[in-house]
């Protein structure tokens, strides 16, 4: 149902963590983002960890059942006397796709974005939910073959 797009992404997170350097990203060579998926119910749901990312920064595409997340971490606008202490925090440009398998309904995607959580359902299409089937019977009259 749901496939990820890019096998290198993890290798870039697990360097990142084993070496402690921070990625920044820019719209060429975007940073991943971290992501949880689950299905509940009768749809399927996403959330993307985006802290500190403005709302009016996040795109949010779909084409093609591929669901594209990008969004951008701008540095704050501090006054012409603030001297950064530490800056640990990344910025730059996160991005994510995946693809969504045939079985989701993408006409009715619904996201919301709260505190620094963009949570996208997406409902299982109608013709992939699980349903019974009636099991039909022909004539229950029984004949008698004469040889």
């Amino acid at each position: 149902m749901l496939m990820r797009t890019d096998p290198f992404r993890e290798v870039d997170r697990l360097a990142q963590q084993f070496f402690g350097t921070v990625q920044s990203g820019t719209w060429s060579r975007p940073a991943p983002m971290p992501i949880d998926a689950f299905r509940t119910g009768d749809e399927f749901v996403v959330a993307f960890d985006l802290p500190g990312v403005d709302p009016d920064a996040i795109d949010l595409d779909i084409e093609r059942n591929v669901l594209t997340v990008k969004a951008e971490r701008r540095p704050l606008q501090l006054d012409g006397n603030a001297q950064v202490q530490l800056s640990e925090r990344p910025l730059g440009v996160f991005s994510r796709q995946l693809f969504l398998g045939d079985s989701l309904d993408t006409e009715r995607i619904q996201a919301s974005y709260d505190n620094g959580v963009l949570v996208v359902r997406i409902p299982v299409a109608e013709q992939a939910k699980p349903r019974k089937v009636a099991i039909g019977t022909t004539d229950t009259t029984r004949r008698a073959i004469n040889a």
